[in-house]
C-alpha cells in the first residue's frame, strides 16, 4: 500500500458542510492501489459509551486522475458534530487505520483512542459555502459593450467608425456600441434562452475596453447614463435575465483623478499611498507600444503604464472600493460582480468585499478572473466561483489543439473537480472564448462541426456555461483585438443554422440542469483508439447519458431513444450511426444494487468499424 499517496484534510474540499446538516467527506489514494475505503464516524462525546467505532460505512470510489483515486461519502450527524477516520484496505491485503495522527494498525486500541480521529467540532452554518441557487440555472452571455450594438448614435465618441467597417478592428477603434443597443436587443437573449448577461466594464474610462477606469461611480458617457442602466437592469429582470458587472479593483486608469493628483503632487498627494510607488516622481520610459513598458517606477497591471496598481491593503482604498461594490448593488440591483485580475489582489480585501456584497444582497454571485487552480479563493469567504479556464483548457487541449491524449483530459477534468467543494463546482464559470482569447471558431480552424461538439461537451459539464457574443452566429476572430469585432446583425451575414443549434443546446442544458448540477458524474467509457467518450450524470433514479465520437471513423450506438444529437443518423429502430464530431444524449433510469452501486436499466452498445462491442457501465 502506497501510504504516501493517501491524503485527507479536515475543513477543506476533503471535508465540508454541503447542506445544513450533511457533510461531504473525501479521501485521496494512489491510483488502483486501494481495494476499499470505509468511514468510521460518530459523535466525539460518545466514543466509549456507544462504541460507534465498531461500525463502518463503505465509501464510493468516485473520480480518478492518472495518479490518484478519490473516495467520497455523504454523512449527517445527530448533534451536528463529528469524529471520523478511515479504514483503508490495500490490494496487497494490508488494512490500516488513517486518522488525525496518520496511520496505525487497524486494532481496537487504536479505534478506542479519541485523539486518533479527525474532528469537525460543530457544523457551523455560517462557515458553509453557499452557492446561489439561481446561478446553477443560468446560461450566461458575455457582452463587450463597445462592439455589441449601437443603439444611440448621439453618444458616439469622436472618431467613431461606421459599424463593422473594418474586417479586423484595431486596438483603439471605436464603433459606438452602447447600453441602448443592449436594451434594444433583449428579445434576442430571450429567444436564445439566455438568462444572465455579463458585461465587460461600463464605468467611465478612456479606452474602448474600459479596463482603465477613471470613475467607478459613473457610466461611461459613450455607453449612456445611470438612468439608462437602471432601466436596462429593470427590463432584464422583468424578462428573467440577471446582470453581472465587471469591476477592475486591481488597478485604475492613469486618467483617474487620484492618479492625476499623484502625477501633479508626487509624494505630497493624498493618494500617494493608494498605489505601489517605488520612486517619485512617477515615470516610465515611453515605448513604441504604449501598452507595455519595462521601466516603470510604480506597480501596474502587467507592464502597462496607464494602469497603475491599487494598494488594496490601504484602508482608504478599501473603503472606496467597498463603497463602489455596495453602491451598484443597492442602487441598481445588479446580481453579480465579475472581478478583473482577481488573483493579484490580497485575500484580506476580498474577504471584506465578500461580506459587504452578501450583506447588500444575500444571493449575490461573486466571480473572480483567475486562470489557474483557485482553492485559496474558493473557501466560501471570498468568491463563489472563478472563470474556469483551468478546466476548459483541458477540453480545448484535447478537442481543438490536440496537444493532450483523451486520458489526460479526463484526468485533468477530474483533478479540477476534486479541488473544490461540490457546491462550488456547480457554479464554476465555464468559458471557451472571451474578449481575452481567440474565438472558438477560429481556433477550431473554422470547423463548425468541431465547434459544436466542443460546445456541447462543455455545456454538459459541471458549472455554468457562458456564450461569448456572436458565437451564436458563428463569428470568428483571432487574439485581441480581433476577438472584439462588431456583432454581426445583418441577416445575410449570420449563420442561422449555428444560431438554431446554440438555441437548442441552451434549451437542452436548462431542461436537464438539475441532473447536471446535482448529479454524480460517471465516466462510463473513454477509448483512446476509437475516440469514444461516454459519460453520464446520475441523480436519484435518472441518468443523463452523453456519448461523443472524437475519432476519425463512425461508431454505432444501440439506443432506443435519443433526446439531442449532432451528426447522428438512425439506421434502424435500435441503431444510430454517430459520425466523427458527433454526439448523442439520452435519459435512462438506474437501479440500485445491494452494494448501492448504480446499474444501467437500458441497453447501449457502441461499435467501431470492426464490429459491435459492449460499452461498459
Amino acid at each position: 500500500m502506497n501510504t504516501a499517496a493517501i491524503h485527507h484534510q479536515p475543513e477543506s474540499e476533503f471535508a465540508y458542510l454541503y447542506t445544513l446538516d450533511k457533510m461531504h467527506i473525501r479521501l485521496r489514494t494512489g491510483r488502483e492501489d486501494i481495494k476499499q475505503v470505509s468511514l468510521i464516524n460518530g459523535d466525539p462525546y460518545q466514543l466509549d459509551h456507544h462504541e460507534w467505532f465498531k461500525q463502518t460505512l463503505p465509501m464510493e470510489k468516485y473520480l480518478s486522475t492518472t495518479t490518484h483515486d478519490y473516495w467520497i461519502i455523504e454523512v449527517s450527524a445527530l448533534h451536528r458534530r463529528l469524529s471520523y477516520a478511515f479504514k483503508v484496505e490495500g490490494l496487497d491485503g494490508t488494512i490500516l487505520f488513517y486518522g488525525d495522527h496518520g496511520f496505525y494498525p487497524y486494532q481496537e486500541a487504536t479505534l478506542k483512542t479519541a485523539n486518533n480521529y479527525f474532528k469537525l467540532p460543530y457544523f457551523h452554518e455560517a462557515d458553509r459555502f453557499k452557492a446561489p441557487q439561481w446561478v446553477k440555472e443560468t446560461v450566461w452571455y458575455q457582452i463587450f459593450p463597445e462592439r455589441f450594438a449601437n443603439g444611440d448614435t448621439r453618444n458616439d465618441p469622436k472618431g467613431t467608425l461606421p459599424w463593422d467597417s473594418r474586417m479586423s478592428p484595431e486596438r483603439d477603434d471605436f464603433f459606438g456600441g452602447d447600453l441602448q443597443g443592449v436594451l434594444d436587443r433583449l428579445d434576442h437573449f430571450v429567444d436564445l434562452g439566455i438568462n444572465g448577461l455579463y458585461f465587460c466594464p461600463i464605468f467611465q474610462a478612456g479606452s474602448n475596453h474600459k479596463y482603465d477606469t477613471i470613475d467607478y461611480f459613473e457610466i461611461d458617457t459613450a455607453f449612456g447614463d445611470k438612468a439608462l442602466f437602471k432601466t436596462l437592469v429593470e427590463e432584464c429582470h422583468k424578462k428573467g435575465i440577471r446582470v453581472m458587472l465587471d469591476a477592475v479593483f486591481n488597478h485604475m486608469g492613469d486618467f483617474s483623478p487620484q492618479w492625476q493628483d499623484v502625477i501633479k503632487n508626487g509624494e505630497a498627494s493624498p493618494y500617494a499611498k493608494w498605489f505601489h510607488i517605488h520612486k517619485f516622481p512617477v515615470s516610465y520610459t515611453p515605448t513604441a507600444n504604449f501598452e507595455f513598458s519595462d521601466d516603470i517606477t510604480y506597480d501596474t497591471f502587467a507592464f502597462t503604464p496607464h494602469m497603475p496598481k491599487l494598494n488594496t491593503a490601504n484602508k482608504e482604498v478599501q473603503n472606496y472600493l467597498l463603497k463602489i461594490a455596495r453602491y451598484w448593488i443597492e442602487e441598481f440591483d445588479i446580481d453579480a460582480w465579475r472581478l478583473d485580475v482577481a488573483n493579484e489582489v490580497d485575500h484580506r480585501f476580498w474577504r471584506k468585499f465578500h461580506d459587504v456584497c452578501t450583506e447588500a444582497k444575500e444571493d449575490i454571485y461573486i466571480l473572480g478572473e483567475i486562470w489557474h487552480s483557485s482553492q485559496r479563493w474558493l473557501q466560501g469567504d471570498e468568491f463563489h466561483a472563478v472563470m474556469n479556464y483551468a478546466f476548459t483548457d483541458a477540453i480545448l487541449s484535447y478537442f481543438v489543439y490536440q496537444t493532450i491524449p483523451l486520458s489526460k483530459m479526463i484526468s485533468e477534468l477530474n483533478h479540477q473537480l476534486m479541488l473544490y467543494r461540490e457546491q462550488t463546482n456547480q457554479i464554476m464559470f465555464n468559458v471557451l472564448d472571451s474578449h481575452d482569447t481567440p474565438r472558438l471558431l477560429t481556433i477550431a480552424k473554422h470547423n463548425k462541426d468541431l465547434m459544436k461538439q466542443v460546445m456541447v461537451f462543455t455545456y454538459l459539464q459541471k458549472g455554468v456555461p457562458c456564450l461569448y457574443y456572436g458565437d451564436e452566429y458563428g463569428m470568428d476572430g483571432g487574439a485581441d483585438p480581433d476577438c472584439r469585432k462588431c456583432m454581426v446583425w445583418e441577416p445575410e451575414q449570420q449563420d442561422q443554422e449555428m444560431y438554431g443549434f446554440v438555441k437548442e443546446l441552451i434549451a437542452f442544458r436548462k431542461e436537464h440542469q438539475i441532473l447536471l448540477s446535482e448529479g454524480k458524474l460517471r465516466w462510463l467509457e473513454t477509448d483512446e483508439r476509437t475516440g469514444i467518450i461516454d459519460f453520464a450524470y446520475e441523480y436519484k433514479e435518472n441518468r443523463l447519458r452523453c456519448i461523443f465520437n472524437t475519432g476519425a471513423h463512425p461508431v454505432y450506438i444501440k439506443k432506443e431513444d435519443t433526446l439531442f444529437s449532432t451528426r447522428a443518423q438512425r439506421l434502424d429502430t435500435e441503431t444510430i450511426e454517430l459520425a466523427p464530431f458527433g454526439f448523442a444524449a439520452s435519459i435512462e433510469t438506474t437501479e440500485r444494487t445491494e452494494s448501492n452501486e448504480p446499474t444501467q436499466n437500458s441497453r447501449s452498445l457502441v461499435a467501431g468499424n470492426r464490429g459491435l462491442s459492449g460499452l461498459s457501465s
